[in-house]
């Protein structure tokens, strides 16, 4: 019998043999264990099914081998009662390996013809099912126990095993095979209730007419889809689908922000708003966080010196978000002319592609549109967007326990998990905080 490297998960495609616990030529019985594995998420012990004699290890400890590859080969071995030491003169001649008796009351499955390997699905389903791992009154059993029952023929209705609450264990089943019974208790069979038929729910078909359909009778109007929004529709379900999301919530106070702006305004014409404080201050955390400013490449994470921070802006149909580079080195003026320039072009459509691909991460602000809260959806290939909610006046816990009242905002950052694990994304979140409430770090 091949032993062959066993899937320990669907993404899982090698195992590493730690450990053998059998040599070459020791014999070895159904449940024994053979080796251990370790993959890159678990690691376990793996035993034999059949009785016989480990003939060949082709799989080192140490070395790796794909799954479904041979690691080991078990043959037949003679059985305790087959040897003899009684008379060594004349010696009987061996049977064949494969010639291991069973009881003449209790039939036994020929031997199934080996298995070829499927090179396109390197893990080779069973070829026979040997039952449910619950029987119908409720006791379990092992898949070894399941597999020696059926090719022995016996019958386990009504029967308890000697594992923990009542389990069959392969131990039981060869009981049998030597005693013709089980030596255990036999549980009664609840009562079981006759299912419920339950119809299924009317299929109105699928795609657009079906849709259609539910609402016929009711007034709408068709819309096509133009180019931008088909664009987005498939990214955003490309993101939601393979990027794993998490999101982190942090409470900003902007007094201190809000002060630094109305100074800068006050002089003369320029109109720096909060949002331009906003992205600045967020790429000014991304430069003192690095490890954040990157964002997921296949077979590596891409990490930046440069911040390119994106500014989500809403348009006709759909949503543009160009890139400013070097957004943290820019003076507030120069972001601030770049990202009125880049809105009034991505409103006309004139944005070149260039000016909307790239970056690491964007911002993207409600705010204006009253909304106090939101989280946003990754656009890839970056691996975070911070969500701007609206400044609102809140009551807060000041000196001494008294309340004040200040403007806060809500900013919730949806990050790449793959890039940004929790720990990660806390402190970008901390240094933003940091930076907003002392916003003369955003000038240095």
């Amino acid at each position: 019998m091949d032993i062959l490297m066993p899937q320990l998960g669907e993404t899982v495609d090698q195992g590493k043999i730690i450990k053998w616990f059998k040599a070459v030529g020791d014999k070895v019985a159904a449940g024994d264990i053979l080796f251990e594995i370790e993959t890159d998420k678990v690691s376990m012990e793996v035993p034999t099914l059949e009785d016989g004699l480990l003939t060949d290890i082709r799989v080192q400890a140490g070395d790796s081998a794909p799954v479904g590859a041979i690691v080991a080969v078990v043959g037949g071995a003679q059985t305790g009662a087959e040897q003899t030491t009684e008379r060594p003169a004349a010696p009987q001649p061996a049977k064949p390996p494969a010639a291991v008796e069973a009881p003449a009351s209790l039939p036994v499955s020929a031997p199934s013809a080996p298995r070829a390997l499927d090179p396109f699905n390197a893990v080779v389903s069973p070829a026979q099912n040997f039952g449910p791992a619950t029987l119908s009154h409720g006791v379990k059993i092992t898949p070894l126990a399941r597999r020696l029952a059926q090719q022995a023929g016996v019958d386990l209705t009504g029967r308890v095993g000697s594992g923990p609450h009542g389990r069959i264990l392969a131990k039981d089943i060869k009981a049998l095979a030597e005693a013709g019974a089980l030596d255990v208790p036999t549980a009664p069979s609840p009562a079981v209730p006759a299912p419920v038929p339950v119809a299924p729910p009317a299929r109105t078909g699928d795609g657009p007419d079906a849709l259609r359909a539910l609402y016929a009778g009711r007034p709408f109007e068709e819309v096509e889809l133009d180019g931008m929004r088909r664009t987005i529709a498939k990214r955003l379900v490309e993101s939601k689908q393979t990027v794993p999301h998490f999101y982190l919530t942090a409470q900003l106070e902007l007094d201190a922000l809000l002060k630094l702006r109305q100074e800068i305004n006050a002089p003369g014409d320029r109109k720096i708003s909060v949002n331009d404080l906003i992205v600045k201050a967020f790429a000014v955390a991304l430069r003192r966080t690095p490890a954040a400013n990157a964002i997921w490449a296949e077979d590596r994470i891409l990490r930046f010196s440069a911040v390119d921070v994106g500014v989500a802006v809403s348009v006709d149909g759909g949503l543009f978000t160009p890139v400013v580079r070097d957004a943290d080195a820019k003076s507030l003026s120069a972001l601030s002319a770049e990202i009125k320039d880049y809105a009034e072009r991505a409103k006309s459509k004139r944005l070149q592609a260039h000016e909307y691909q790239g970056g690491a991460a964007t911002v993207s602000n409600l705010g204006m549109f009253g909304v106090s809260g939101f989280s946003a959806i990754v656009n890839p290939p970056q691996s975070s967007i911070l969500a701007v909610g609206a400044a609102e006046r809140r009551p807060v816990e000041g000196e001494n326990g008294a309340v004040r009242f200040a403007s806060m905002m809500t900013v919730t950052l949806s990050c790449d998990h793959r890039v940004i694990d929790g720990a990660l994304g806390a402190e970008l979140l901390k240094t933003l905080k940091a930076v907003v409430q002392d916003p003369l770090l955003i000038l240095l």
